[in-house]
């Protein structure tokens, strides 16, 4: 950006001036990468390089945008809608890189620099939504489209960006459009608030043990591991369990000291409730309570009703009608899952009742004692980089690609490992980078982003996908590698599908590309490749004992079968808890004055029947999915896909597990076209048909 210097300003002005005029220049985000298919490169980009970047982002995009309103032809597809979809490539390409690493790899001052972006972004993203001149021009196209003879994918290009600027307050007055700004400048801003608070609430927990008497029950390598982690803590000599997962559920499992499992359970539950300087009630209630005003401001009853107008459920009444049949099914059988383990105190002596954070270590006991299998038997078979390629391998047999290590990529962390996929005839597809394990600077969970979209297919300017797949796996200890569990088994899987919907789109339009669906679609490509996990000859192509290299036995293999639907009570109803509480806060239709968060839970699932021994899977206070991720009204997509999944792998199941055909159908008709189609009528092209609950009820033994 050039700078115009007035000779007699202040010589500090002048130097000031310079210096970002080099700061400019040397800021790799205003060139292209010199690097392997345009990857970011990591080796270059500074923090200091974000702010400039996103400020001339946002002043490119304007005049972009401007461009675009103030153009006196006639308002077309190509110089309206197309040029639209186009605009703010630097923005684009800035965000993707910070935002990223604002999740995997955090720190103070990027915590701080998101703080003080969030408003200029909202602005920016409001003067868009807001522009009355360009949304003329798109409302002249709106309604001249079938003069227009679009494509199939222009035409839902047109349609949902019309409708976008419908529901970004295009339509609205001048007094609402102003009220619709400060709502979204506040609602960004408390949204950014809650996961800060989570992510250091989540940090600040820590169990430590001294008395080795205390770690009776648990697994030596579980043991290793949390000495290991006291060591990271300077506290060698001790033992140290964690809020993450890896660390938690083992002790949850196998530790024999109860009021040890309570301890270390109830942190993680009332995370963000504990009235200190991370506690999240106002925050959300905040949230909530801006979410209805919003919803009630653009003409709709509640937030929910303004979510699911874009998603294929629709309405509210469609979501709980699903929940509902499906709390119907599970909750029985919750029931009965937990009088087996009461059963199973009594007999041991136990003069107490079954509580929550009893729940994990009983039916281990009873899985042991049922089938004859312990979780802690499959762990040598799944070493993390043998699950991976086991996924690779999936993914060859299926769609006939390849993934090739690239060691000359550069890297956001030592921990990445970064791959090349590409077709048969070595094609590149895209660039896949992996981040698998904790840090204290990752927030919690799994999760797929992209920090290079595909568009343009087809096109002399195609830009292929880049990738990331960010989890929270086991580390490894000492010279031991990271053995996963079951469930992390099933997370790599799951989020390997979310990178192959976005690896294999073939579309146009960046708005449409990859995993631009809607919520409650976005699932199915990442749910349906866990259904391969654990299937016989799935396990024989990857399930190799780290030390011997030997195939994982058969009668393991049968234990696994033979348990598959074991517990599912307790993980559906523990999932449609939450899912339902989601909903019950985004139905509500006015703001609730001094709303107490734990009351209006705690009410809720009592009312629903959730018995005490389960908490739903995400109380209020750390639900992140729906407080400051993109999945308010929408955590119930994970069911609503689970039906699309089962049902889906049954075409597998009804010709062959690695069935090409079946593959290419599955990969043209859904991964390849974004969001470019209805995604029922893409499920139906692919299937037939259209979808059952049966499949899912069956899978997880709630019906016969």
């Amino acid at each position: 950006m050039k700078k115009i210097i007035i000779p007699f300003l202040a010589l500090g002005l002048f130097v000031s001036s310079c210096q970002e005029k080099k700061q400019t220049t040397d800021n790799p985000f205003f060139s292209e990468y010199n690097t392997p298919h345009q990857t970011p490169d990591f080796s270059k980009i500074k923090f200091e390089h974000y702010e400039p970047a996103f400020m001339e982002g946002i002043k490119q995009g304007r005049a972009e945008i401007d461009a675009i309103a103030n153009n006196s032809q006639e308002a077309t597809f190509e110089n309206t809608i197309e040029a639209l979809d186009k605009a703010g490539a630097l923005l684009g390409k800035v965000s993707d890189v910070y935002y990223n690493l604002s999740g995997s790899d955090t720190n103070e001052q990027i915590q701080a620099l998101s703080k003080k972006l969030s408003p200029e972004l909202t602005k920016y993203s409001s003067d868009i939504n807001l522009n009355e001149k360009l949304f003329k021009r798109i409302k002249s196209v709106y309604e001249k489209q079938d003069k227009l003879n679009l494509t199939t994918e222009q035409k839902t290009l047109l349609d949902k960006t019309y409708k976008s600027f419908v529901r970004g307050g295009a339509d609205l007055d001048a007094d609402k459009k102003a009220k619709l700004r400060e709502l979204d400048t506040e609602l960004s801003l408390l949204s950014l608030q809650f996961g800060e608070n989570l992510l250091a609430d989540n940090n600040a927990f820590e169990l430590v043990i001294d008395n080795k008497k205390d770690l009776a029950g648990l697994p030596e390598s579980v043991i290793a591991a949390a000495a290991e982690t006291a060591k990271a803590k300077n506290k060698a000599g001790k033992w140290v369990f964690t809020l993450d997962k890896p660390s938690m559920i083992p002790f949850l499992q196998y530790a024999d000291n109860r009021d040890l499992r309570k301890k270390i359970y109830m942190g993680y539950v009332n995370r963000c409730n504990n009235n200190n300087a991370n506690d999240n009630k106002k925050v959300l209630s905040k949230i909530v309570n801006l979410r209805i005003e919003r919803a009630n401001l653009m003409g709709y009853k509640s937030h929910a009703d303004y979510i699911l107008e874009n998603n294929m459920a629709k309405t509210p009444d469609q979501v709980f009608a699903l929940l509902n049949k499906l709390w119907n099914a599970a909750l029985p059988n919750a029931k009965k899952e937990a009088a087996e383990m009461q059963k199973l105190i009594n007999k041991e002596g136990g003069k107490f009742k079954l509580a929550s954070w009893d729940w994990w270590y009983y039916a281990e006991k009873v899985k042991k004692a049922k089938y004859n299998l312990d979780e802690e038997e499959l762990r040598p078979y799944f070493e993390i980089n043998n699950v991976r390629d086991g996924a690779f391998k999936l993914a060859e047999k299926l769609y006939g690609i390849k993934f090739v290590q690239r060691n000359d990529i550069s890297k956001y962390n030592e921990a990445v490992q970064t791959w090349e996929l590409q077709e048969a005839d070595g094609t590149h597809i895209g660039i896949f980078y992996l981040d698998y394990h904790p840090r204290s600077s990752k927030r919690g969970g799994a999760w797929m982003n992209s920090f290079r979209k595909q568009r343009n297919w087809g096109e002399k300017d195609a830009v292929s996908p880049i990738i990331v797949n960010v989890c929270n796996f086991t580390k490894p200890i000492g010279d031991k590698p990271a053995l996963l569990s079951v469930d992390e088994v099933e997370t790599l899987f799951h989020e390997f599908g979310h990178a192959l919907h976005g690896f294999f789109s073939r579309c146009k339009y960046n708005t449409l590309s990859g995993t631009s669906v809607s919520r409650d679609f976005v699932e199915l490509p990442s749910q349906v490749m866990e259904n391969w996990c654990l299937e016989p000859e799935m396990l024989a192509l990857y399930a190799k004992h780290y030390k011997t290299g030997e195939i994982i036995p058969n009668e393991l293999v049968k234990k696994v079968q033979n348990a598959g639907k074991f517990n599912q009570g307790f993980g559906t109803v523990e999932y449609l808890a939450a899912s339902l509480l989601d909903m019950k806060y985004h139905t509500l239709t006015e703001p609730i004055e001094n709303l107490d968060v734990e009351k209006f839970e705690a009410d809720y699932l009592k009312s629903i029947g959730l018995i005490p021994e389960i908490y739903s899977r995400y109380r209020s206070t750390y639900f992140a999915h729906i407080f400051s991720g993109g999945y308010s009204s929408g955590y119930y997509a994970y069911i609503w896909a689970g039906v699309l999944d089962s049902d889906a792998f049954q075409a597998f199941k009804e010709t062959s597990l690695f069935n090409k055909e079946t593959a290419a159908k599955f990969r043209n008709n859904v991964l390849s076209n974004g969001g470019t189609e209805d995604p029922m009528v893409l499920y139906q092209r692919f299937r037939g048909k259209k979808p059952s609950e049966d499949a899912l009820l069956r899978k997880r033994g709630l019906i016969k």
